[in-house]
């Protein structure tokens, strides 16, 4: 399965517990645990193209939504940068 390329949050895995009765609270017995399946929590991964002002060229990421609110606020620049996805711009010389 796929990962974040900046958080590199993956696939969780976790169980769905299915349970019958009335609880007692309300006056029944209890609830009774019937069946345990097992599930992966999959993280909210978009494909999205990156403008990097910077290096004046687009760079295309797959990431999180959450990666995504981390680039607004902080710079793609920076963030890409420190996910090693991009590398410093070239010093230009003069000849």
């Amino acid at each position: 399965m796929a990962k974040c390329q900046i958080t590199g949050a993956g696939p969780k895995t976790g169980k769905r517990i299915s349970r019958r009765g009335k609880a007692k609270r309300e006056g029944g017995v209890g609830k009774k645990t019937t069946g345990i399946s097992f599930r992966t929590f999959k993280p909210n991964l978009q494909k999205k193209r990156i403008y990097v002002p910077e290096l004046d060229r687009w760079v295309t990421v797959r990431l999180t939504t959450r990666a995504l609110k981390t680039i607004n606020r902080d710079g793609a620049y920076s963030v890409l940068r420190k996910a090693g996805l991009v590398k410093a711009p070239k010093a230009k010389t003069k000849n």
